[in-house]
């Protein structure tokens, strides 16, 4: 009978171990962080008066460039890219493989703003840099987020 005590206290010792992991590897894994946004999000934050910027626009933009986390509020990682103060960046929307491109998902989500408008802009990795990446900038398969504002509509035109 004196047993069965200090028996049945070490037996309920371990049971309580063994539920709390123990410190062994119980078999379970941590989900992996996901870094891509599943679709394009375009989400205004102020909406321009201007013109509108449509396919085949050149257009000019100022932006700020993020790597996509989903882990951050607001989905911005590790800032990977700006345009320069008083330098607007200058591209022609749905344009490819030309000097004046750039990756689909900024254009699509640049396409429908209007002079004066800011846009965030989540793009899924399908529509940025793919699997390939930038190396040493963006890793493959990683989305991006940009803060867009549209400065001016150029038309055809050179601006």
């Amino acid at each position: 009978m004196k047993l069965s005590f200090p028996l049945a206290a070490a037996f309920a010792a371990i049971l309580s171990l063994s539920a709390c992991g123990g410190g062994g590897d119980s078999g379970s894994t941590t989900p992996p962080v996901v870094n891509n946004p599943a679709a394009l999000t375009k989400t205004d934050i102020a909406i321009g008066t201007g013109a509108e910027a449509v396919n085949g626009a050149r257009v000019q933009v100022n932006y700020t460039g993020w790597l996509y986390s989903a882990a951050a509020a607001d989905f911005k990682g590790t800032k990977f890219d700006a345009s320069l103060p008083g330098k607007p960046f200058t591209f022609v929307i749905g344009a490819v493989n030309t000097n004046e491109s750039v990756i689909p998902g900024f254009g699509q989500g640049v396409q429908g703003m209007k002079v004066g408008g800011k846009r965030t802009i989540l793009i899924p990795s399908s529509l940025g840099y793919g699997v390939g990446g930038v190396p040493g900038a963006i890793p493959g398969n990683t989305g991006l987020v940009f803060e867009v504002e549209l400065v001016k509509v150029c038309g055809s035109a050179a601006c």
